[in-house]
């Protein structure tokens, strides 16, 4: 492990991941991407929990299946081809943590990216199924237009929650530039 401890909005919310999956959690990954954090959940979550996987993308949906086919984990983790705003549809437990990593599938075509209605929508559906305790963890990429958008509609979100329901902090290396990546943590209260 590195010395370093402000390494990136990635570095940080996989603290947050980390602190909050232990045997017996539940979970979504709203944007599997190649299947990393969702490889990565279904370790923590052991073989009593659950891991919910969502991506609009064939290929994505594909690799994270044989990374987990490939490290004996597919059986704790249910995957679908599917918009993350189909959440509260298929979602019927209350979870531990869900977790977005906004933009592009990283290797893919960077014309599709997450867009701002789903992810609020999604992000909204994920508060709601949040058990008491539960996080919500978001990174947001600002450095192309529609992450920009979903950016600002985030901080607004998240800034206008009662602090009785919801802790809210915004993770912003001030130093990194206008387009750098944030993260967010909400944590659910009630």
């Amino acid at each position: 492990m590195s010395d370093y401890i402000l390494r990136s909005a990635r570095y940080i919310a996989a603290e947050y991941m980390e602190k909050m999956l232990c045997e017996g959690a539940v979970a979504v990954d709203a944007t599997m991407g190649n299947g990393h954090d969702t490889e990565w959940m279904a370790r923590l979550v052991g073989e009593t929990g659950r891991v919910y996987a969502f991506d609009v993308q064939a290929q994505a949906v594909a690799a994270t299946r044989t990374r987990l086919e490939n490290a004996g984990l597919l059986q704790r983790v249910t995957l679908y081809e599917r918009s993350h705003d189909c959440m509260a549809e298929l979602v019927k437990e209350s979870v531990d943590l869900a977790a977005f990593n906004l933009g592009w599938l990283p290797g893919g075509d960077k014309a599709v990216t997450t867009l701002l209605p789903s992810t609020l929508s999604a992000v909204g559906q994920a508060m709601e199924l949040l058990k008491p305790g539960g996080m919500l963890v978001v990174c947001c990429y600002p450095g192309h237009g529609e992450g920009a958008r979903e950016l600002k509609a985030l901080e607004e979100l998240f800034a206008s929650l009662p602090p009785q329901r919801f802790n809210c902090l915004e993770h912003v290396f001030l130093n990194a530039g206008p387009g750098a990546p944030r993260c967010f943590a909400v944590q659910k209260q009630q």
